[in-house]
């Protein structure tokens, strides 16, 4: 097999799994994400596709790298393959998660291990290769800000609406 499709395919296998869930999070853009409240820096809507596809494209490219100068599944690249599969497949999971089932609190979950799982893939795939880990650092920092994001959407509608339903006891005087 050529280099060329070896390269394809690792570029074009994470961003399967985006376009899946780009078809989960535009089921639910409206009403249920339009109808929640968030911070002020929150980025429009039209900049997470790009975002994802050049993020999921450098990943992918960055997993060829460690795959070629690692020696496939079995040599040097295989414990940081096994840390890219595991941070790929909680990536995709996280729009199941928030979007799908609406779990504001699940996704937050996740991507807090996602983050610190992609960050351990980024520093693996720089031991076999440092072009590879440093393809990770775009991905980590969106990451850390996808995770601040998730915060303050739980924190606005999950935490701040708990607190606007309490009603305090009325207290007995003697």
């Amino acid at each position: 097999m050529s280099e060329f499709w070896k390269i394809a395919g690792a570029i074009v296998l994470p961003n399967v799994g985006g376009v899946i869930n780009g078809r989960v999070t535009r089921k639910n853009l409206n009403p249920w994400y339009k109808g929640l409240k968030f911070p002020s820096y929150r980025p429009p809507n039209w900049i997470f596709p790009p975002m994802w596809s050049s993020l999921y494209s450098s990943m992918g490219y960055a997993s060829y790298l460690v795959w070629r100068d690692g020696g496939g599944f079995s040599g040097d690249a295989q414990l940081p393959l096994i840390a890219y599969g595991a941070q790929l497949a909680l990536n995709w999971a996280w729009t199941p998660i928030f979007f799908g089932q609406h779990n504001i609190k699940g996704g937050l979950i996740n991507i807090i291990a996602l983050t610190t799982a992609a960050a351990t893939c980024g520093a693996l795939f720089y031991k076999v290769n440092k072009i590879a880990g440093y393809l990770f650092i775009p991905y980590i920092a969106w990451l850390s800000f996808a995770t601040f994001l998730n915060y303050d959407i739980y924190r606005l509608n999950c935490l701040e609406s708990k607190e606007d339903t309490k009603t305090e006891k009325p207290t007995k005087e003697k």
